[in-house]
Parts: structure tokens; sequence; C-alpha cells
């Protein structure tokens, strides 16, 4: 019966994200079909506010824009620190958990450190990725076509077709690994994995940032129970939370190419949660975010 089960959690974590992956390819074909060059210029003088909009859409409470921003980023479309912006702002299972809780003034609080956190991260590197873009002379462009190759949906000659090729194919391969990371998380068990993760300076920071950047909502539910128990600090849960997007690493992996971009990302991301949570941490700023 608990197979089943698990079938059902899968399933109904993936269908959440539909919606979202299904507009973001119908955007984006609709950019390479319709719009042509002139979105795409629009989009690259945009850019420079993306880490805003990124960090200001990935606190709502869900986590299909980040799924959405991994396909938008795989086709160039938007920037390297737009991308880890939205990561890093995104808040999916942890806000339920702290409202059951009755936590609603810990949640503005944690929502507005991780928006901090993503804006000021997002802009620097794209502002450092610029600079090296400049003194190699590198222009970036988005690389819709590329994609669309990739996934062989013959998209010139339909949109909705093309979304909807994208769209079956992300959506499988999310299913799979969700049932995939349910069963080991059943099988594992969640008290096992808290005991990984002890309140201990900077191990916390780093086992709660490892834990968080399984791509799945189960991990940020850990996280927080563990926090809301008392066993993680501000700063490890800070960690946990700033690295978990959801199931937007998988679609990255399934998406983005070359491989070693995706695992500069995923570093990218480890590193600044880590680090976030530590100074959390060491500083007023963990007391301030304290229950």
């Amino acid at each position: 019966m608990r197979f089943f089960d698990l079938i059902g959690d899968s399933l109904l974590d993936t269908l959440k994200l539909l919606p979202f992956l299904f507009l973001t390819y119908i955007l984006m074909e609709y950019l390479e079909h319709r719009a042509g060059g002139s979105a795409e210029k629009f989009l690259k003088r945009s850019g420079q506010f993306g880490s805003l909009i990124g960090s200001a859409l990935g606190i709502l409470p869900q986590c299909g824009f980040s799924s959405a921003a991994a396909g938008l980023y795989s086709a160039r479309v938007i920037s390297v620190g737009t991308l880890i912006a939205v990561f890093l702002s995104t808040s999916d299972e942890m806000v339920p958990i702290f409202i059951v809780n009755g936590n609603i003034t810990l949640i503005l609080k944690v929502l507005a450190v991780k928006f901090v956190i993503a804006l000021v991260a997002g802009l620097a590197i794209d502002l450092i990725l610029k600079a090296i873009y400049k003194k190699k002379g590198i222009i970036p462009e988005p690389n819709i076509e590329e994609l669309c190759e990739r996934d062989n949906c013959h998209c010139k000659h339909d949109i909705l077709k093309s979304a909807l090729v994208h769209t079956g194919k992300v959506t499988l391969f999310i299913f799979i690994f969700s049932f995939v990371l349910n069963f080991l998380v059943y099988f594992v068990g969640e008290s096992n994995i808290a005991l990984l993760i002890l309140n201990k300076p900077v191990i916390a920071n780093i086992l709660a940032a490892i834990v968080g950047l399984i791509p799945n909502c189960a991990s940020s539910v850990v996280i927080s129970e563990l926090f809301l128990d008392g066993t993680l600090s501000a700063g490890a849960l800070i960690s946990g939370l700033l690295v978990n997007s959801g199931v937007a690493l998988a679609v990255l992996f399934r998406t983005n190419r070359p491989r070693k971009n995706t695992l500069a990302i995923v570093g990218i991301l480890l590193a600044i949660s880590i680090v976030a949570g530590i100074v959390i941490d060491l500083t007023p700023l963990g007391t301030w975010l304290a229950i």
C-alpha cells in the first residue's frame, strides 16, 4: 500500500509543476517563433533587473517558478545571477510548516533574509561575469534553438506542440526523480536524516546545506521541522533553505548543457548557503531569527 502512496505523492509533486513548466515553454517558443530578435534584445536590456525580479518572485510560497527559471536559463534567456537569485529565494514547504506552528513573524523574517541574500548574490554574480565577458570579448546570447534540438521537439512547426513535447519530457523526468527520492526518504527515514544534522557550529551548516540540496520538497520539510524542534540553529536553517529549490535542480540537470556549467551552479549555491548560514550564526542575526 505504501508503494502506491509513494507513487501518489510523487505524482502530486509533479502535477504541481505542470502549469509553470508549460507556460515557461510556451514563452520560450513564442520568443523563438514570434517575437524574434526584438524580444531577445528586450530581455538583454532588462537583465540588470533580473536578480531583483527573480528574488521577489522566488519568495512566493511555491517551487514551480524555480523550475521554470531552470528551463529559461538552459536556453540562456535569463542570466546566471538571475537563476541563482531565484534558487536562493525560493520557498516551498517551509511556509506551510511554519504557519501550522503559528510562526508568521518567523516566516517574514526568513523570507526577508532569503530575499536580501538572493538579491545581493545575484547582482554580484552578474557583475563579476559581465566584467569577465567584457574582458574576453564574449557576448552572451539566448540559445533557445539548441535546447529545442536537444529535445528533438520540431520547434519550427508548431508552438503548442513544441511546448507540449518539452513539458512532457521534463515532467516524466521529474516524476521518476521524485519517486526515487521519496522512496529513499521513506526507507532511510526522516529520523535518521535528522541524526546527520546536529546542532554543531559550521558542521551543521554544511550538513543542512547538503540535505537542502536534495531536489525534493521533503528536504525543506526535514530542515524546517528540525529547526522548530531546536535541533538546528537559525544559521543552519538558512543554509538548508537557501540551497533548496524544490525539484528545480533536477530540471536544470535535465535541460542545461554543458554539465560542468550545472555543477558550477550547484557549487555556487552550496558556497553561498553555507557561508551565509555561518555568518548568521556568528552575528546578532542568529538571535533575531531564533524562535
